[in-house]
């Protein structure tokens, strides 16, 4: 009986390498990425990092995803700032220039910034998707603070912000409904004091089903929608839809006291073709039909005044 249970432990003692590996396997990490050179040679300035040339650091971040997928484990890709960073530094009685404190700088990040999931996409990919991710969030964020700030009504006591936003997700969902099946890409364009928000959307509808929406998506295409409902900016919408085998078709709002107001198709035309920078036309796109906008009115809720 004593045999068997010294064979058990030095069964357990043998696993215990594997068991750690297993657990290493199921344990999700998080990478912080430097994405431009900028951002790099900031962080150059702290002696406890190595690298030197921002093209063989990205390399090796690459090798590094690419290693650990290859072992089976997951990981996130955070978007590295070195301002942040110094900031989180002081805010936590951190020195800057331990390898310790970028780790959890890194966690902290992961849990509330801008992040990917690794799934064996090339760096050159990764950084674009990471950075559009940074500036959603941030947008987000920017409109939501935004919606807080308005307080409520002196009139009826209502929280302008919270209407507008549930204005808007209204919206949203009736154009959605409305546009029927297809690859939908919806692009909304708010301007404020400080600066223009942006927020897109991209979803899916077959014939028979209901809109597949990442939720998130949703959430940061409503807020910003509703901050030009709640401030009554002149901002728009534009939809583009696409179907199998037929010409893509783009239609278009502008924002007219909390409401979507459909343009004509010699508006959508013009706003599609014209350089927003410049304001020269620029050539319209093969197979893509510039139509009016649907009407949006029905049970629509009203406006918050």
């Amino acid at each position: 009986m004593a045999h068997i249970k010294q064979t058990d432990k030095r069964s357990r003692t043998r696993s215990a390498p594997s068991m750690r590996r297993a657990l290493r396997r199921e344990a999700p990490s998080t990478v912080g990425l430097l994405v431009d050179s900028e951002d790099f040679a900031a962080m150059r300035h702290y002696r406890s990092f190595v690298f030197e040339d921002h093209t063989e650091y990205l390399r090796q971040v690459d090798g590094l995803l690419r290693t650990r997928a290859a072992q089976g484990m997951h990981t996130t890709v955070a978007l590295f700032d070195p301002d942040d960073y110094a900031e989180f530094c002081t805010e936590s009685g951190l020195d800057p220039d331990e390898r310790a404190s970028r780790s959890r700088f890194t966690a902290e990040i992961a849990a509330a910034g801008a992040t990917v999931a690794y799934t064996g996409q090339p760096i050159d990919t990764l950084v674009p998707l990471l950075v559009s991710r940074a500036v959603r969030r941030a947008t987000w964020e920017y409109a939501t603070m935004l919606l807080a700030g308005l307080g409520d009504c002196a009139d009826c006591g209502q929280d302008i912000g919270g209407a507008a936003f549930d204005r808007a997700s209204h919206l949203l969902t009736r154009l959605l409904d409305t546009a029927g099946p297809g690859t939908h890409h919806v692009v909304c364009s708010m301007p404020t004091e400080a600066e223009q928000l942006l927020a897109v959307l991209h979803t899916a509808r077959d014939a028979d089903g209901p809109v597949r929406l990442e939720s998130s998506e949703g959430a940061e295409f409503a807020t910003v929608l509703a901050v030009g409902v709640a401030l009554e900016t002149r901002g728009g919408v534009v939809l583009r839809t696409t179907t199998p085998d037929a010409p893509d078709r783009v239609h278009g709002w502008r924002l007219h006291r909390g409401s979507l107001l459909p343009l004509t198709a010699g508006e959508v035309f013009s706003a599609y073709c014209t350089d927003a920078d410049t304001g020269q036309p620029v050539s319209p796109e093969s197979g893509v039909e510039y139509c009016a906008g649907f009407d949006l009115g029905a049970d629509e809720p009203e406006a918050h005044r």
